[in-house]
């Protein structure tokens, strides 16, 4: 159970500190400029809580996909045509999933690694027991949206691996965003922290009245990219105003009334995997099978130290 601390007149974010916080404070919410359909489910001015009904069925199983990332070293990559060195970063990721039923079960982990640099032409680097494979980025990338978007692409293809060898389509919740994901059947977007404004001040209100359990009607966001929405409330006892919410995101090509369904079945399948404090300060959500995950993910990473000495090895010998 997460637990918070009182006194009168404000209370305590239930995030560890070190994490931030699960809402940017309201001079740190960046406002949005999406395009909003608010009366997707109900009318605008019928906005309320929402209680899935009684007849809600909660799904037997669903599938949970994370994934993990880490810089092991920034490289300077030499130009095989002589010219200057390129700055870049040597880097391991992985993805996973986990089937969750009477308890949760890893059934998909793969681990990568790369090399991300504007440098052309360059070769895998092998270091020692493990080779990252060579990426070009380009523009003012770093490296790091280039990781990520290989990190999510990795996610995205072994879901599809482990739904093709198993014939199953049970309901799939990606960690995140569905960015880049939105045309993986029967899926939804898990978003933990809030760092946009998204809805009016009437509507978020909504958000804040949440009890756990609760969601907010439906709404249709347009971005770059299009996709239906809801909030809902993890269960927690803290006052916090957004304590234990969390925002869903479903693919744009499902109906309104297939993506209000969807919106209760996730409502009731996720309360009872909430995080607790005691054992991840992002609780309550950061869902107990997504803690696990990542940290599986992250002992499959391998040991960052001896990575970093077999790079540093690899370009002495090079």
């Amino acid at each position: 159970m997460t637990t918070t601390y009182h006194a009168p007149g404000f209370s305590v974010d239930p995030w560890d500190p070190g994490y931030g916080a699960s809402l940017a404070f309201e001079a740190e919410m960046e406002g949005s400029s999406a395009a909003l359909t608010l009366d997707v489910e109900i009318p605008v001015l019928q906005w309320r809580p929402i209680t899935p009904g009684a007849t809600t069925k909660r799904p037997e199983t669903l599938l949970i996909a994370d994934g993990v990332r880490r810089i092991d070293a920034r490289v300077w990559v030499d130009d095989p045509e002589g010219g200057m060195p390129a700055p870049g970063i040597a880097a391991s990721y992985a993805a996973g999933i986990v089937r969750c039923g009477e308890g949760a079960e890893p059934v998909a982990v793969e681990v990568k690694r790369g090399v991300f640099s504007p440098a052309k032409g360059v070769a895998d680097l092998v270091a020692g027991p493990v080779t990252y494979t060579s990426h070009e980025v380009t523009g003012d990338d770093d490296g790091s949206l280039a990781l990520q978007q290989k990190l999510t692409e990795l996610e995205v293809d072994l879901a599809l691996r482990y739904r093709a060898q198993t014939g199953h389509d049970e309901l799939l919740v990606v960690d995140g965003p569905l960015r880049g994901r939105t045309h993986l059947p029967n899926a939804v977007g898990y978003v933990k922290t809030h760092h946009t404004s998204y809805l009016p001040p009437a509507q978020s209100a909504v958000v804040s009245d949440l009890k756990p359990g609760q969601r907010t009607p439906v709404f249709f966001m347009g971005t770059n990219w299009s996709r239906y929405a809801w909030y809902l409330r993890l269960p927690t006892i803290s006052t916090a105003p957004w304590a234990g919410i969390a925002r869903c995101e479903a693919g744009a090509d499902l109906s309104a009334e297939d993506a209000a369904e969807l919106a209760d079945r996730v409502t009731v399948a996720l309360p009872p995997m909430a995080g607790v404090d005691y054992k991840d300060p992002r609780a309550p959500q950061n869902l107990v099978p997504i803690g696990g995950l990542e940290k599986l993910l992250r002992h499959r990473l391998g040991d960052a130290r001896l990575l970093y000495r077999a790079l540093r090895t690899a370009a002495v010998a090079g």
